[in-house]
C-alpha cells in the first residue's frame, strides 16, 4: 500500500497542477469491510513493479448494484496512474481485465468509482488548468495511451468555470421569485445536528438518488453509504453555502453543495495530515477561505426540475459568496450530453473546461 501510495510522488513531481487524495482517506477506502453479509461492490488494488521500481498502479471495480441497475457486466478501473510507458498502462489494464473475468465481466471500463462521489473520467483536455479535490488530473500522456491500447469513448464529462456577479442577474431573481409565488418553493438551511441526527442526511441522499438515477453508470446509495458520506464530510461544510429547497409540504426537491476551496491546501499537505497538512486544511476550512468555491453537488427532483429550483440556488448564494470574498466557481464535472444541467449557467457567461472521459474495451475471452 505505500508503494501505491507513493508513486504518484514519482509521476507529478515538479507539476502544480496536481491535486493529491488525502493518503489516509485512500488507506481507509481499503481498510473498511462491509459489515453486513452482502457485497454491492469488489475491489481490488495493483501495483506495477520493473525490477523494484513502482512505475504504475490501479483499482479493479466490480459494481454489482451497477451492474444490475444497467443490464451490463463491467468491471471499472479506478485510480490508474503510470509513467510514460505503453508496457506499463497495457499491464496494469490487463490486470484488472483478467481479474474482471473470473467473476465473469464482459466490460473493462473506466476510470469510474465505486459510487458517483468517487472521481471519475480521465482528464483529455486543459493540462494546464489545476485540478480540484473532486476530480481527477493526469499528465496528456494518459489519453494518448488508452487510444493506442484499442478503449472507445464511453462518455465525457465537462466541468464549469463562472465569474461570481456583484449583484443577482435579474433574470434569475425574476425566476426565484415566481417560483416562490407559484409553487410555495422555499430555500431551508439545515444546521449539523439536522443533517447528522436529524432524518434531513437521509432525504438528501434519497434525493440525489431519485435526481441521478437516469445518469450515467450511476447506482444508488445505500443508507449505510449515506450515512459514512455524511458523518465524514458534514463536519467540514459551511452550511450556509448549502442551500436546500422545500416545496409548500416541507419535501426536499432541490439542494446544492459547495465549500470553499481546499485545492492548495490539499498541494501544501502533499496528501498528508502530518506534520503540518492538518493545519493547510484548517485554515483553508475556518480561518482563511480562497477567493473560489467548488460546487460539488447540484440535485433537483424530476419532477421539479425547469420550475426554477436553480435560479433559487444563485438567488441565495450569489450574496453568501460576495459576503465571503468569492470571485469565482468550478462545478465537479457534468456530462456533457445533460444539456439541462449544463444550460442553467448561461446568465452567468460560464467558460467550459477540463473534458474529462471514461474509456471503455470489451475483455477477450
Amino acid at each position: 500500500m505505500n508503494d501505491f501510495l507513493n508513486v504518484t510522488d514519482k509521476i507529478y513531481a515538479g507539476c502544480a497542477q496536481y491535486v493529491p487524495d488525502m493518503r489516509s482517506d485512500v488507506r481507509a477506502m481499503f481498510a473498511s469491510k462491509d459489515s453486513s453479509g452482502q457485497v454491492p461492490t469488489e475491489s481490488q488494488p495493483f501495483v506495477a513493479y520493473r525490477g523494484q521500481e513502482v512505475v504504475g498502479r490501479v483499482v479493479g471495480v466490480v459494481n454489482h448494484k451497477a451492474n444490475n441497475t444497467w443490464k451490463t457486466r463491467h468491471v471499472r478501473f479506478s485510480m490508474i496512474e503510470f509513467i510514460d510507458d505503453l508496457e506499463v498502462s497495457k499491464a496494469l489494464l490487463a490486470a484488472v481485465a483478467e481479474w474482471g473475468k473470473t467473476r465473469g465481466m464482459e466490460r473493462l471500463q473506466g476510470p469510474m468509482g465505486v459510487t458517483d462521489f468517487d472521481k471519475e473520467g480521465m482528464l483529455i483536455e486543459d493540462f494546464d488548468l489545476r485540478g480540484s479535490m473532486t476530480a481527477y488530473y493526469n499528465p496528456d500522456y494518459y489519453p494518448r495511451h488508452m487510444e493506442q491500447l484499442g478503449f472507445e469513448k464511453e462518455a465525457d464529462w465537462l466541468q464549469v468555470r463562472i465569474n461570481i456577479p456583484k449583484e443577482i442577474p435579474a433574470r434569475y431573481q425574476r425566476v426565484a421569485q415566481y417560483a416562490r409565488e407559484q409553487f410555495g418553493l422555499k430555500v431551508k438551511k439545515a444546521n449539523r445536528q439536522e443533517v447528522l441526527k436529524g432524518d434531513y442526511g437521509q432525504k438528501i441522499f434519497m434525493l440525489l438518488n431519485e435526481a441521478y438515477a437516469p445518469l450515467f453508470g450511476f447506482s444508488a446509495f445505500s443508507p449505510k453509504q449515506a450515512q459514512t458520506f455524511l458523518n465524514k464530510y458534514v463536519p467540514l461544510f459551511n452550511m450556509d453555502m448549502i442551500p436546500l429547497i422545500e416545496n409548500e409540504q416541507d419535501e426536499l426537491v432541490g439542494i446544492a453543495v459547495t465549500m470553499p476551496s481546499l485545492t492548495e491546501a490539499l498541494q501544501k499537505s502533499r496528501g498528508r495530515l502530518w506534520p503540518t497538512g492538518w493545519y493547510h486544511l484548517l485554515k483553508a476550512l475556518k480561518w482563511k477561505h480562497k477567493d473560489n468555491t467548488e460546487m460539488l453537488v447540484v440535485a433537483v427532483r424530476p419532477d421539479y426540475q425547469g420550475l426554477g429550483v436553480n435560479a433559487l440556488f444563485f438567488d441565495d448564494l450569489i450574496p453568501i459568496y460576495n459576503k465571503n470574498g468569492i470571485k469565482w466557481a468550478e462545478t465537479g464535472p457534468q456530462l456533457e450530453d445533460n444539456v439541462r444541467e449544463l444550460t442553467q449557467w448561461k446568465p452567468l457567461h460560464p467558460q467550459i473546461v477540463k473534458r474529462r472521459r471514461c474509456w471503455g474495451k470489451s475483455i477477450e475471452y
